[in-house]
């Protein structure tokens, strides 16, 4: 019978055997530098590899540097971080890269715990940084690793409470070899994302099914134990899309809210508002759109209403008294967008 620590030394040489036979190539897996890495990591939060790679591509070519990036508007990060939701990660990616620039010379800090220290950066991407990067001992637990542990291992700890993930990193960081931190947590992670997938892993050529707890119980659709405590609210949305001689109304989101700091259009109640002496009138576009967020889902009407050159002058003190940008049509792609008006541009020119 094997001991615990025989047990152990088994599934992380069996994990990186794995590994090494079913490479992929991704080009922040070809970098020790730092910058480049916390970059990927940041990208890659809630987002699929095929979706993050053409960001990171873009993200680097652009701010090949943590300078160049902390120099750069925040508006122009945010546009090219369009697409890819959760934008906060972008902010907070732009605030942690001028700390960095200001208060640390440029230079990522090399150890867990000072990692996890800036902003947007918490336990997984810290342990990332510190083992791709730096060498350091120290386990990455997402929801690959989560998976992958709780079948092999049999654990029914919900791993969305606070005992599941103590529980979780404790076990991750007694199987990762001294020898080879970084190579180990990559391999977990697409040991996870590639075989020991959420639904229909690949049972028949894993390596490690003869010893799996989930496989040899049949519980593989029963693990991880994943305990949602999310609430979903609906949210009906109704813009107002006002344009007038080339020009459209446009509405930058404050904080407190979704999208802080993208540009949307008008949001009204009930009626219709009024333009000085002139009530408006718009026609509803024929589709709605409907956009799911991690605590929201919304159903967005568009209805669209154009006026006559000669009320140019009105509507631009219209939307000065009202905290509106009146900008040219063509400005707009230039400005950082959600996803769903993203979606409702495209349909329109088309």
């Amino acid at each position: 019978m094997k001991s615990k620590s025989t047990e152990n030394q088994w599934f992380s040489n069996s994990i990186i055997s794995w590994y090494r036979e079913n490479p992929r190539h991704l080009p922040w897996r070809e970098t020790q530098d730092p910058y480049l890495i916390w970059l990927s990591e940041i990208i890659l939060q809630q987002t699929r590899v095929a979706q993050g790679l053409p960001y990171f591509e873009a993200f680097s070519k652009a701010y090949p540097t943590v300078h160049q990036l902390a120099a750069a508007p925040e508006e122009e990060v945010l546009r090219l971080w369009q697409g890819l939701g959760y934008y906060s990660r972008a902010r907070n990616l732009h605030a942690c890269a001028n700390y960095i620039v200001e208060k640390l010379d440029g230079k990522f800090p090399d150890r867990y715990e000072t990692l996890i220290l800036l902003k947007g950066v918490g336990s997984y991407t810290a342990a990332a940084i510190s083992s791709f990067a730096f060498g350091e001992v120290q386990a990455v637990v997402d929801g690959n690793v989560f998976r992958v542990l709780a079948r092999y291992f049999g654990i029914a700890t919900d791993i969305n409470s606070s005992r599941g993930k103590k529980e979780f990193e404790a076990l991750a960081n007694q199987l990762i070899p001294v020898n080879a931190p970084g190579e180990f947590n990559q391999a977990m992670m697409d040991f996870g994302s590639r075989c020991c997938t959420p639904t229909k892993p690949n049972c028949d050529t894993c390596p490690l099914t003869h010893s799996c707890f989930a496989y040899q119980n049949e519980l593989i659709d029963s693990l991880p134990v994943k305990i949602n405590k999310v609430k979903v609210k609906e949210r009906e949305l109704n813009y107002l899309v006002l344009s007038c001689a080339g020009h459209l109304v446009v509405h930058k989101r404050g904080e407190g809210d979704i999208w802080t700091g993208l540009y949307d259009f008008p949001q009204f109640p009930q009626t219709f508002p009024w333009l000085g002496n002139l009530q408006l009138e718009a026609t509803l576009y024929p589709k709605k759109y409907r956009h799911l967020l991690s605590h929201q889902r919304i159903l967005a009407s568009f209805w669209e209403c154009s006026l006559s050159e000669k009320n140019l002058p009105k509507l631009r003190e219209w939307c000065q008294n009202e905290g509106f940008d009146l900008v040219v049509e063509e400005e707009i792609d230039g400005l950082p967008k959600p996803k769903l008006i993203l979606r409702y541009l495209t349909d329109r020119e088309n």
